[in-house]
């Protein structure tokens, strides 16, 4: 405490002190329940509550007049101590080993095998949905159902175990009444494309050749999406592999220091796709049939930047959390609108990847490493078709 503040306190101090201690006199009266005290502690007490300097005397050279002072408030008022002790426990940052097993985990949980199908981490398969044939939805998207949360996150969302979400960030209204509409009135690119895991591949994908990997399949991708007259980048960098080696460990820092130097030189661009291929049991086959043709299912995934362990993740800021929500329902419900089954329910995680690079952020697991590079590119023919729906119709 400066010594400038010292009687600023006091006064402060003293005044709260003070009306607690009528306070306290009255309700005890009211009550019946004062108790007789000695004259020499009441004296002692009313000394201390109303005239600190003086007993403060009294006592003798212990602490300095200030630090008594603070004292005697803390035991008047332990809930000032609280918080004082509280607000540095809360502003200290997660030590070291804590953020590099969280950024560990957010470079792999959303895959659950590696390049040869073997599980890696900690995921657990998600229980797959049935596959409903192309036709009509069976599923309600009416408005009056969709404000209804619980049927809401039924029907469309899949939460990891790691995280939560609540009402308040699923309000159906908030979230489709943002607009994710591109800007077609300015020249440019509108929508990036890159890929975190640039090494995913897929069961007849040739070793060596990125055209039958998630590269190729988003090489596919950015030539549809042109020919429907949005503009768009392909990024096709390599983040997932240090040293000759696959690691993932850092793909998503490695990806943003690559890909925000794009979206600086292409201001135009308001969509951002990080496309990735899902890891699931090798007896799983996230197929479904659109217009005659297998296609491989894909989901929208989400990150919240907030985990049950660890609550929100400072350091994993994202201002456009609700904004990637509301792309991904919208995407969904299109997807579910136009070609029923083919878009599993969004996936909800617990930490970032990348989705704060903009607010229209999209990650998207297209298919698995059992489907074939076929079904893949026939998927983002059905992609390119909803993306345009969501963003220019």
């Amino acid at each position: 405490m400066k010594q400038s503040d010292f009687p600023r306190m006091a006064v402060s101090v003293l005044g709260i002190l003070a009306c607690i201690g009528v306070i306290y006199i009255i309700g005890k009266s009211m009550v019946g329940e004062w108790k007789y005290e000695s004259r020499e502690t009441l004296q002692k007490y009313t000394e201390e509550m109303y005239m600190p300097g003086l007993a403060y005397m009294k006592e003798g050279p212990k602490p300095t007049a200030a630090e008594w002072i603070k004292e005697r408030a803390y035991s008047w008022l332990p809930l000032v101590k609280y918080v004082e002790q509280k607000e540095p426990y809360e502003s200290v940052m997660e030590d070291e080993e804590t953020i590099a097993k969280i950024l560990a985990a957010q470079a792999n949980d959303e895959n659950m095998v590696d390049e040869n199908g073997n599980l890696v981490g900690e995921s657990t398969p998600v229980q797959e949905e049935p596959v409903i044939p192309q036709g009509q939805s069976s599923i309600d998207m009416s408005i009056e159902k969709l404000r209804d949360f619980n049927y809401l996150l039924t029907n469309f969302y899949t939460v990891d175990s790691t995280t939560m979400i609540g009402p308040e960030q699923l309000n159906v209204d908030d979230l489709l009444g943002r607009n994710m509409k591109i800007d077609k009135s300015t020249k440019g690119a509108k929508v990036l494309i890159f890929h975190s895991h640039s090494q995913e591949t897929f069961v007849d994908s040739v070793p060596g050749d990125a055209s039958t990997s998630i590269v190729g399949v988003g090489e596919y991708l950015t030539q549809l999406l042109n020919q429907k007259g949005i503009e768009t980048i392909h990024d096709t960098g390599v983040y997932d592999i240090i040293n000759g080696q696959l690691d993932r460990s850092n793909a998503y820092e490695n990806a943003e220091a690559s890909v925000r130097p794009v979206l600086d030189a292409n201001p135009t661009i308001e969509v951002a796709i990080d496309l990735h291929r899902d890891g699931v049991n090798q007896d799983t086959h996230l197929v479904t049939e659109v217009n005659g043709k297998p296609t491989a299912r894909i989901m929208y995934f989400n990150g919240l930047s907030r985990t049950r362990m660890n609550g929100d993740i400072a350091y994993l800021n994202n201002p456009y959390i609700q904004d990637n929500l509301a792309f991904s329902l919208q995407m969904e419900l299109a997807s579910e609108n136009k070609y029923p089954g083919f878009a599993r329910r969004i996936y909800l995680a617990g930490y970032r990847y990348n989705l704060h690079l903009l607010p229209k952020s999209l990650l998207i697991e297209a298919g698995a490493q059992t489907n074939t590079v076929g079904e893949m590119m026939n998927a983002m023919e059905v992609l390119a078709d909803v993306l345009s729906n969501v963003v220019t119709e």
